[in-house]
């Protein structure tokens, strides 16, 4: 019986250990801006993009919209995000910013990238999982949640 008790207490320390290091997926080498468009999302679910097409009502959600100067909407929207739970700026440059989002109990790390389009009066977002198939709407949670906090702050 207690080899039984050990051998569960190393299998399920043993899966605490694979889940954990499963979150820390290394950084995408797609993002940011690729003559002038964010990555496409991949066919999993676990991505939204305001780039995609708007067809695809799995990945496709509404860019950013404002009015007036364009670099205060883009710095508004830059502030929104920072506000949101888990984010950290990652890059930033005049017409794009790369946030990493961690999520607080399994550690999960999600991209969030914003990039001005000036002449559309829209910020385009795209918020994708590293690791995973479903995120159970996550992404999309974050970019309705930053769309919230940006037109909160008009």
């Amino acid at each position: 019986m207690k080899l039984l008790r050990i051998a569960a207490a190393g299998l399920a320390l043993a899966a605490v250990f694979v889940l954990w290091s499963g979150c820390a997926a290394p950084r995408p080498d797609n993002l940011g801006l690729n003559a002038g468009r964010l990555s496409d999302c991949p066919s999993s679910p676990n991505c939204v993009s305001s780039q995609a097409d708007p067809a695809d009502s799995e990945h496709y959600v509404p860019p950013l919209k404002f009015d007036g100067d364009a670099h205060v909407a883009f710095e508004r929207a830059t502030v929104a995000a920072l506000s949101l739970p888990g984010a950290r700026l990652y890059q930033t440059h005049t017409d794009y910013v790369w946030f990493e989002f961690t999520s607080r109990v399994m550690r999960f790390v999600d991209d969030l990238e914003l990039s001005l389009d000036e002449p559309a009066k829209s910020i385009h977002v795209r918020s994708a999982s590293r690791i995973g198939y479903s995120d159970l709407g996550a992404n999309r949670k974050r970019v309705e949640a930053l769309r919230a906090a940006f037109e909160s702050t008009r």
